[in-house]
């Protein structure tokens, strides 16, 4: 059964948000796929021929929010 788990990398290790449902010295297979933000996943949707991490900047930035600017 395969489970996915979000987790962080800090001071080389590999640290899971959540507790895992494992038993202790349980053997498991990690693949390991950096989180894509959906700015970068719909970069390409949007035409954007710019820096995937300016994209998201601009996306995340609370000036351009919609809701802010009611």
């Amino acid at each position: 059964m395969a489970i996915v788990v979000d987790a962080i990398y800090e001071n080389g290790m590999l640290k899971p948000v959540q507790p895992l449902t494992l038993k202790e010295r349980e053997k498991v297979r990690v693949t390991i796929e950096p989180e894509v933000t959906w700015a970068r996943q719909s970069a390409g949707m949007l035409r954007w021929t710019g820096d995937p991490e300016e994209l998201e900047r601009l996306a995340l930035d609370p000036e351009f929010d919609p809701q802010e600017s009611a």
